[in-house]
């Protein structure tokens, strides 16, 4: 049987938060974005893309970053150009971390967290990270290619106890 769905293409990913209170040091998250490759889909990631970087192809960029969470909408956004990744590029996971500049933070530390995934106007996925009262990073999802060579969506909330460097080798872990 065939199908008419050409899987997902292109495909933002947004976060926001809340500012912190006057007088604190400001909230700064970030969303992450790992690919890997078909001979490693679980290891090192081929390249990663955050805050103040892009994909080698330009086909993943971080649109928006902001080191506050002040501002109305979203205050990071993320563009996944799916159907333009390299055919050897298989598997991309998406994840959201905390800095630790200014001490220890989780996510019960940052009010009103939320991440959505859109393709176009169609939301894929919708969540927030107040369920990961204790994490600092956290997978949202992960993009697969199909034997077709589709993309599809699975949608993956799971926390972790890491700062920015450790996140980058844990994320793309197999999930349990």
């Amino acid at each position: 049987m065939s199908s008419l769905s050409k899987g997902l293409r292109k495909v933002q990913v947004t976060l926001k938060w809340d500012p912190s209170p006057i007088g604190t040091p400001a909230h700064d998250l970030d969303i992450v974005a790992a690919t890997y490759t078909a001979d490693a889909p679980h290891g090192k990631p081929a390249y990663l893309v955050h805050f103040g970087s892009r994909s080698p192809d330009g086909t993943i960029t971080l649109n928006r970053d902001s080191r506050t969470g002040q501002g109305f909408g979203a205050d990071e956004v993320m563009t996944l150009e799916l159907d333009r990744l390299a055919t050897e590029c298989t598997r991309v996971v998406v994840g959201v971390v905390i800095q630790q500049r200014t001490g220890e933070k989780s996510f019960s530390d940052i009010k009103n967290t939320g991440v959505r995934m859109l393709e176009g106007p169609v939301e894929l996925a919708n969540d927030d990270l107040s369920r990961l009262p204790d994490a600092s990073a956290a997978t949202i999802g992960e993009f697969t290619r199909d034997d077709a060579g589709e993309w599809q969506l699975r949608t993956i909330v799971r926390g972790f106890d890491a700062g920015p460097a450790e996140f980058a080798d844990l994320m793309g872990l197999e999930s349990p």
